[in-house]
């Protein structure tokens, strides 16, 4: 037998007959196709691909176009006070005021100055609190509104050692705080 037709015969009862010998198999056969594609297609251009980087940002807006957000942010609007009720800026400045109470104050009276400018909510979550833990002593510059709908604003208060944030609420044209955060500098 020669060397040639044992090569033959163990190739085809042997090796094509096991997982490894197609595998293999097809491996030569995809690389022989891509190789050929190759050969076919000649050389390739160097500039081409994904290695080059663009010469201008791309861009999918006219950079004069304008806003291209998709949401508007609208001015707010003012907000709304019922006739012969406080502005948020007056219910700010006197909730401040008895937040920051004064020498000598006992707890009831300082919940009792701050009640009426108050929520219920923001009333009872202070119910615990104690006017020697208030960590300022003065107002600071002017307070500064900042109007979110025509009955909410966040008010922005400088103190001495902080700013006080607040929160005012309006639902029926009165101005009550909401809420209270402190932020030391």
């Amino acid at each position: 037998m020669s060397a040639v037709r044992r090569a033959i015969e163990f190739l085809l009862t042997r090796v094509l007959r096991s997982r490894l010998g197609i595998a293999v198999l097809l491996a030569v056969v995809v690389f022989g196709v891509i190789g050929a594609a190759r050969l076919v297609s000649g050389p390739g251009d160097p500039s081409t691909g994904l290695s080059n980087r663009p010469s201008r940002p791309i861009t999918t807006v006219a950079p004069t176009a304008g806003d291209d957000g998709l949401i508007a942010t609208p001015t707010p609007p003012d907000p709304v006070t019922r006739e012969g009720e406080l502005t948020p800026e007056q219910t700010a400045e006197k909730f401040v005021t008895a937040w920051l109470g004064r020498p000598g104050m006992t707890a009831e009276q300082w919940h009792a100055g701050m009640r009426p400018l108050s929520t219920p909510a923001l009333t009872d979550k202070l119910a615990g609190a104690d006017p020697a833990g208030v960590p300022a002593a003065q107002i600071g510059d002017e307070i500064t509104l900042q109007p979110r709908t025509e009955a909410f604003v966040e008010a922005l208060v400088p103190l001495d050692s902080g700013r006080l944030r607040l929160e005012l609420v309006a639902p029926e044209g009165r101005w009550l705080v909401d809420a209270v955060d402190w932020e030391q500098e």
